[in-house]
């Protein structure tokens, strides 16, 4: 499928999507993009109904278009107090350092998986555009999502996964390569060492399947754009080129580690049970960034306190500081300026 013929599916004039990132993106960021003719994305995996309804309403006072709303497809995990257990104990002397009661609890991430109470929500906000990460919902629930006329995404970091979601009619697939911030799409195969960068992945998924793909991952710049579509992407899907915009919800903390640029990114499971790009910190080179540890998404409960009391300080020591490979590449520099330069350079770029 042509790039136009995508474009005119999605509803939008620019080949860019916003990735939905929890802890990042926001209706603010949402709008940014849209004005500059660009998909908009809400994350909604950690958002009720009440908020996400509010969410979509503050996108939609000020504009009409297509809206990605994002979900997150996990099968919660079966209690498991042993894991818990020996997880906070290996934790225990970071509570200690910390003058904190190792049984201590603290707000944390709750992520919800797509369910029949999610699809009624879609339902009554038909967003126009649905995409999925870890999969997709059983059957009976993808075909109430198509019935509001939604095209439908859903992420693969192989092409095993690619060939699986296009077999069950997605609308286009989003190659994420090992290169992207935050979690992996993973659902077939978690083994990182089975997994491959963006512009290995990307042809390979472009000729396994017969729908359009959308490259995620080290894509931050008109470079990567260009590659990314000599490849065979029919659009890019960007995270990371957007999070040191003002628009952007990242804390304080998170937004000085990316701009001192000096930290290498890895791929850890601590902060969740699931594998997740993101800058290194304390934790994971103190414990290795994939540990035995709880299930997702139940990893990072244990971890509040400690992430609480350490940023408090002004540290990052427990936080996840989600961020792809080429995140020294991005900006300070509003999410429309952002999204209308590398709009100019994709035009420039057809025209040569």
């Amino acid at each position: 499928m042509s790039r136009d013929v995508l474009l005119q599916r999605l509803g939008v004039e620019v080949p860019i999507l916003l990735a939905p990132m929890a802890g990042a993106g926001g209706p603010e960021l949402a709008l940014a993009v849209a004005r500059a003719g660009a998909l908009p994305a809400l994350p909604c995996a950690m958002l009720d109904a009440a908020t996400l309804r509010r969410q979509v309403a503050e996108v939609r006072s000020d504009y009409g278009g297509p809206l990605n709303l994002n979900f997150f497809c996990h099968r919660p995990p079966p209690p498991d107090d042993a894991a818990l257990r020996a997880w906070r104990a290996r934790l225990a002397p970071y509570y200690r350092a910390l003058d904190l009661d190792p049984s201590a609890q603290a707000p944390a991430a709750e992520r919800r998986p797509f369910d029949a109470a999610t699809c009624a929500l879609v339902e009554e906000l038909r967003p126009g555009v649905v995409s999925f990460h870890f999969g997709l919902p059983d059957d009976a629930l993808l075909v109430r999502v198509r019935a509001t006329g939604a095209v439908v995404l859903s992420s693969a970091t192989t092409v095993a996964e690619a060939r699986w979601l296009a077999a069950r009619g997605v609308d286009a697939v989003i190659a994420q390569g090992l290169e992207a911030g935050g979690h992996r799409g993973s659902f077939l195969d978690d083994d990182p060492a089975s997994q491959l960068g963006t512009f290995t992945l990307l042809p390979l998924v472009c000729d396994a399947v017969a729908v359009p793909v959308i490259a995620a991952g080290g894509i931050t710049d008109a470079r990567g754009i260009d590659a990314a579509f000599a490849l065979g992407a029919s659009a890019v899907q960007l995270g990371t080129a957007y999070l040191r915009a003002p628009q952007s919800i990242i804390s304080s903390l998170h937004r000085a580690a990316l701009a001192a640029a000096d930290t290498p990114t890895q791929l850890t499971n601590l902060f969740s049970g699931r594998p997740a790009r993101g800058l290194r910190n304390r934790l994971m080179a103190e414990l290795g960034p994939l540990a035995q540890v709880p299930p997702f998404p139940t990893a990072g409960h244990a971890l509040g306190p400690l992430r609480q009391a350490a940023e408090q300080q002004g540290r990052t020591d427990f936080s996840p500081l989600w961020a792809g490979q080429a995140y020294p590449l991005a900006r300070d520099e509003d999410a429309t300026a952002i999204t209308r330069r590398l709009a100019a350079a994709i035009g420039q770029l057809a025209r040569d």
